[in-house]
């Protein structure tokens, strides 16, 4: 059996269109009148009256893409070097859609956000991995929680080319990919070698039993 997990998911939705899966954000909050009560360059913070009056308040910064390549009976994942852990890290290759709070709110405002979002798998898949994707398939929206707005948009890709050039990470970046069988996804995970959570969860809760049926953990 697999572990429990939870992951929260925000409120979107998955439309055909000629043969492709729009994505259409429907965030609950963005129906409320809001207030901008301080903008950095990457996040906001905005405070909503709810309907029965209460003040709510939340920080809102630029979604990101997780993208999950399997092939062969494993993962693509990446080993990178994290500060925020002071060490290195198993992920999935990914990263942010946009690179600023003003341009996630243009997008937004022009209904973008679904355009935005595709280009940003193609984008971090060739620079963190070297994989040019075909047909990534939206798996699901993990939400971080009620009062911080940062949705991770999951992706699965089984057709892809290497990149002739191989990967081309940013600046600063010191990533290195990796080919993981779902076992040695699994004992990494338990030996906290896979910090992001929410990519946990959806590592052990969608994708292992959709694509590796036969895998259980124990």
């Amino acid at each position: 059996m697999f572990a429990n997990v939870s992951v929260r998911v925000r409120a979107v939705r998955y439309v055909d269109r000629t043969d492709r899966r729009e994505l259409v954000h429907m965030s609950k909050f963005e129906s409320l009148d809001e207030r901008s009560v301080f903008s950095g360059e990457l996040g906001e913070v905005v405070q909503a009256v709810q309907p029965d009056g209460r003040l709510f308040e939340r920080f809102r910064r630029p979604p990101g893409v997780r993208i999950v390549i399997v092939s062969a009976g494993k993962v693509l994942l990446t080993e990178e070097y994290r500060s925020e852990t002071g060490g290195f890290d198993l992920r999935l290759p990914g990263g942010k859609v946009f690179d600023s709070a003003k341009s996630f709110a243009e997008a937004r405002r022009t209904g973008r956000m679904s355009e935005a979002v595709k280009e940003a798998v193609a984008r971090e898949a060739l620079e963190e991995v070297g994989i040019i994707v075909s047909r990534p398939e939206p798996l699901i929206v993990a939400q971080a929680g009620a009062t911080v707005e940062w949705d991770l948009h999951y992706f699965l890709v089984r057709d892809f080319t290497n990149a002739p050039d191989g990967p081309a990470p940013e600046k600063g970046e010191d990533i290195t990919p990796k080919w993981l069988r779902p076992e040695d996804i699994y004992a990494a995970i338990r030996a906290s070698r896979m910090s992001e959570w929410r990519s946990v969860g959806v590592l052990l809760g969608l994708v292992f039993p959709q694509e590796f049926p036969a895998f259980a953990p124990h």
